[in-house]
């Protein structure tokens, strides 16, 4: 074996190594200091995120081929944050999308609205408009992004962003209990599998 193909294969072999390598908590995860009730009888999976936070967007490709193809006994549920006032009429849009059944349809879109064709959706209105482009029934879509129920959405986003000790986007949080943040797209949802799993387990211990 020449010299360069050796060198090949060890340095495939470090890469796949590191690719398979087990999480560790404290480095590619956290514990929360006080877990968190669910609210599924799956193992819940929790995505803190809002719709102008790049890093969120480059987590949109991967997280959303993820979700495509996670095991039927976990729950994937988005989180829209406030860290600012100027993200409430985004986070407003998701629920009020979510309400009439059109948010997994549009969250792409308007990821790719803000981050690709650099879209001004700051206010009720030019959202609005958005969402009619998209084929988004105006009347229904006003009537739910100003209703009482959306409002207690958005209080409720608010306190789980202190029960989970949510600082920044995106966090996952996983069961209650764990959570990944600040990690690259790809190597984010390769410790969300392998935590998963870990929650899986537990669960299982729990049981018998």
């Amino acid at each position: 074996m020449s010299f360069f193909r050796t060198i090949f294969v060890v340095m495939f072999l470090l890469c796949v190594t590191q690719a398979n390598a087990a999480v560790v908590v404290g480095k590619d995860y956290k514990l929360l200091d006080t877990p968190q009730p669910t609210s599924s009888s799956k193992i819940e999976v929790l995505e803190f995120f809002f719709y102008e936070c790049p890093h969120c967007y480059h987590l949109q490709g991967p997280l959303g081929k993820w979700e495509k193809v996670m095991p039927k006994d976990v729950d994937l549920e988005f989180v829209p944050v406030i860290f600012r006032e100027s993200a409430e009429p985004l986070a407003r849009t998701y629920y009020a999308l979510q309400t009439m059944g059109q948010s997994a349809r549009l969250h792409n879109d308007i990821f790719e609205a803000l981050h690709v064709f650099n879209m001004d959706l700051s206010d009720e209105r030019k959202i609005t408009e958005f969402v009619a482009k998209h084929g988004v029934d105006t009347k229904k879509f006003a009537a739910a992004y100003n209703s009482f129920s959306i409002a207690s959405k958005l209080n409720r986003s608010e306190q789980m962003v202190r029960d989970y000790s949510v600082h920044g986007t995106p966090t996952i949080v996983v069961d209650g209990k764990y959570t990944i943040s600040e990690l690259q797209p790809d190597e984010t949802v390769r410790v969300l599998k392998e935590v998963v799993e870990i929650a899986r387990k537990e669960r299982r211990a729990g049981s018998h």
